[in-house]
């Protein structure tokens, strides 16, 4: 059951996030004002806005105009709750969440990863789609990333967390912007206060290795170019997971390699 609750707690959250970057998306406040339709403008009732439930019932249409909803609300729904889900079964298997002193602490470990792992998500998605990485999402996470040094005391991270701003900075003024945007460069920030050295190299080598293997598809596939646009924000974000899930292997092994 307690799979269940935390899959269900996940498309709850994936359902506001969605709502969130529908509201970014359109210059709206992100966090005011009631769901609508996006053809007919029309406030979706609470019933119908049930996650994943609802989008299900309603044959994937609106109630009153009948044309489709955008497929993009569900799957957030589902990857955040899919997402939670793996989060809890990670740390369940190293921590008790139901022994009372160490519980407390896993409970808020749990929420942390949780909160860290679905705003990444919200922002691969929306720098996916519209190549733009909203501060409205990155700057809280970054103030939560912070907070939790105060816990961990782990704060050797810190130089960094300056060190990757200053790497993909630097890249930002090489290009122009063209190749780095600032977005990155602040995102670079959060994903050193997350990893800390080494493992902040083994992400950027992720990074940039999935980023190439996806642009020669794209090459391949699309007939896109070399000076063809590609959103970097979600490779930094896989390799970030990646990193702090496997870094340690992944760095160790190259180390023996060479």
């Amino acid at each position: 059951m307690d799979y269940w609750l935390m899959f269900l707690l996940g498309i709850c959250l994936g359902s506001f996030l969605s709502v969130v970057l529908y509201r970014l998306r359109v210059g709206g406040s992100a966090l005011k004002g009631r769901s609508v339709c996006d053809h007919c403008r029309k406030k979706i009732a609470w019933y119908d806005n049930l996650p994943l439930l609802s989008f299900l019932l309603l044959g994937g249409k609106c109630r009153r105009c009948r044309r489709p909803i955008n497929p993009e609300y569900p799957l957030t729904e589902l990857i955040i709750g899919i997402e939670f889900v793996w989060v809890y079964w990670l740390l369940k298997i190293n921590f008790n969440f139901f022994n009372w002193i160490e519980g407390w602490y896993s409970f808020a470990l749990l929420a942390y990863w949780l909160i860290l792992f679905s705003g990444a998500v919200a922002i691969a998605i929306y720098d996916f789609q519209h190549q733009l990485i909203p501060d409205q999402i990155l700057l809280p996470l970054i103030v939560v990333a912070f907070l939790r040094l105060f816990v961990s005391q782990n704060w050797s991270v810190v130089p960094a967390a300056f060190g990757s701003m200053a790497f993909l900075g630097v890249l930002h003024l090489v290009t122009r912007g063209k190749g780095m945007g600032l977005g990155d460069v602040k995102l670079g920030f959060l994903l050193g206060l997350v990893l800390g050295w080494p493992q902040i190299v083994t992400a950027y080598f992720l990074a940039f290795l999935t980023g190439a293997i996806a642009g020669v598809i794209l090459i391949v596939v699309k007939g896109k170019n070399l000076k063809s646009k590609i959103a970097f924000g979600p490779f930094l974000i896989l390799g970030m997971i990646i990193a702090k899930l496997w870094g340690w292997p992944i760095w160790q092994g190259y180390l023996k390699w060479f």
